[in-house]
């Protein structure tokens, strides 16, 4: 594991926190600085910290709080508030 990997994953965990707490904006900042560890590294985002992050607007995704999670034909839509969607698909 990497030094960029591991700061990544600190960031996950650190924007996981923040979000709980309900410092959005904290964990909007996590979310962008962990894109940008790994865009200039070369590395791709751990999937369980790519399915709860927005492409759109950086926010830490907390099912419940700030998006809504439906499942439709195989898939589970993830809907933000800023109104993007993610479908990612399940067996």
């Amino acid at each position: 594991m990497t030094l960029a990997d591991e700061r990544i994953e600190r960031l996950h965990a650190l924007a996981a926190d923040a979000a709980s707490a309900g410092h959005d904006d904290r964990a909007r900042e996590y979310v962008r600085l962990a894109r940008r560890v790994a865009e200039r590294n070369r590395r791709s985002l751990p999937r369980r910290f790519k399915r709860f992050s927005c492409d759109a607007c950086d926010a830490y995704l907390r099912p419940g709080r700030n998006c809504r999670v439906r499942t439709q034909d195989g898939h589970v839509v993830l809907t933000c508030d800023c109104g993007s969607q993610a479908r990612y698909p399940y067996r």
